[in-house]
């Protein structure tokens, strides 16, 4: 590696307003750019001669790193061959192309030490520096300068431990004044979802579950922390998503003290492939996608208030489906799609015999010569339709044969006669005439 204006690395800096560890923050999100990503002071710096070809050049990949959204703010930014002459040109105001030798020595962290005795002997900059004699320096300002020259110039390799990021997301940030209120919380937690974001991009996955913690002034007389946790179907790295789905928790959460810091962790994290981007119109999704209005739902009224009908593997009509949370409801309606293409015309023809609107509870008929009546005489139109189920597993059986039923009165209707236990197939016996009931209603 030579001296020179040919950008080898890059040297980025975070407002000082940012707050909590925004420097790290900054670094996940680099990550994208280079795998080679230290840091120093107060500074990140990317080794990017190794992948400014995949962005189509240098030019294009510093417009890349500048341009595009960051999850912290920029105070500044420079470039240079070296680290070491990136972050020179950073903290050096006015130097953005200044040659190295013209580079104030203050602007070296291994020479700030000694500024005030190398002005006395006339060095400024660090091609004075470099012109000295190389042992007179060694033995009066030590090894470790000369070795920080050399490597600002290139004559021997920057050597730093490169940037990882930790397994599990754990970011706290202290308020600027205490809030009072739970749905103000979100404003803060903005930030901290940004941070979240970097972190998931930086592994490449998607969030499950997190949880928000609030630490409350202890000097009250009440609990000195809360948490909420929030899950969602889909791994996720849609922060706009994310934020209104928070937002809906935190305006049913009422804070017992003021809070004073938040933080934010993962809980449960999964892979996920990110998407090509599509020319093609159709391909162009808009708006919230169905999982993500039913979790915001849910998150607003309250689990238990949407609910999604799942279907179960039981012959008894009124066991045929139960209500669960609809949480997961995208996922049963697609395994319900499937199913449903995999059963054929079969299954349709099956599913088809079935009312509209089915009775909690099944009504007893009144029966007279044998005929049942529900707002008048009813005429059986087509059955009987046999279900013999239940037997199985201790639960209550079903002997019953189901018709489709006409009223003049009540449109098409959906009865079951009840097979008694020692009745034979055709209805026959004198132990007890049938009951009949009515189940369901077709619109």
């Amino acid at each position: 590696m030579t001296s020179g204006d040919v950008m080898h690395w890059i040297a980025l800096q975070p407002q000082p307003d940012e707050g909590g560890d925004a420097l790290a923050v900054l670094g996940w999100w680099a990550l994208q750019f280079s795998p080679k990503v230290a840091r120093l002071e107060d500074v990140l710096v990317l080794e990017v001669s190794g992948s400014e070809r995949l962005w189509g050049g240098r030019p294009r990949l510093l417009s890349q790193i500048i341009e595009s959204d960051k999850p912290v703010a920029l105070s500044k930014y420079a470039q240079g061959a070296t680290s070491l002459i990136a972050m020179a040109r950073l903290h050096a105001a006015g130097l953005a192309r200044t040659v190295p030798d013209k580079l104030p020595l203050a602007a070296l962290a291994a020479a700030r030490p000694h500024l005030a005795t190398l002005q006395k002997i006339g060095c400024s900059y660090w091609g004075e520096l470099r012109a000295l004699p190389r042992g007179g320096v060694a033995r009066r300002f030590g090894a470790p300068l000369l070795a920080a020259l050399d490597r600002a110039y290139g004559e021997t390799p920057d050597i730093y431990p490169w940037l990882r990021v930790p397994e599990v997301f754990d970011a706290t940030l202290e308020l600027d004044a205490q809030v009072e209120s739970a749905p103000a919380l979100l404003f803060v937690a903005r930030r901290l979802l940004g941070s979240l974001q970097a972190w998931l991009q930086a592994q490449h996955r998607g969030v499950l579950a997190f949880e928000l913690i609030w630490t409350m002034d202890a000097r009250r007389d009440t609990a000195t922390e809360g948490q909420l946790v929030v899950r969602t179907a889909e791994p996720t790295r849609d922060m706009a998503h994310l934020q209104r789905l928070l937002g809906e928790h935190l305006a049913r959460v009422t804070l017992s003290a003021p809070a004073l810091y938040l933080r934010l962790r993962s809980l449960e994290t999964q892979a996920l492939q990110d998407r090509s981007a599509s020319w093609l119109p159709d391909a162009q999704q808009t708006g919230d996608s169905l999982q993500q209005l039913l979790e915001r739902l849910s998150a607003r009224l309250g689990s238990q208030q949407v609910l999604h009908c799942q279907t179960r593997a039981d012959h008894r009509p009124e066991r045929m489906q139960a209500w669960a949370p609809a949480a997961c409801a995208v996922k049963f309606i697609a395994n319900d799609a499937n199913n449903t293409r995999a059963g054929g015309q079969k299954n349709t023809k099956e599913v088809g015999l079935y009312p509209t609107w089915l009775l909690a509870e099944p009504l007893k008929l009144a029966v007279r010569h044998n005929n049942p009546l529900y707002q008048g005489a009813l005429t059986l139109i087509a059955g009987p339709q046999r279900i013999e189920a239940g037997w199985w597993g201790g639960g209550e059986c079903a002997l019953r044969d189901y018709f489709l039923a006409c009223s003049a009165q009540a449109g098409l209707l959906w009865i079951y006669r009840e097979r008694l236990a020692g009745r034979d197939d055709a209805g026959g016996g004198a132990d007890a005439e049938p009951e009949w009931y009515l189940h369901g209603i077709f619109a």
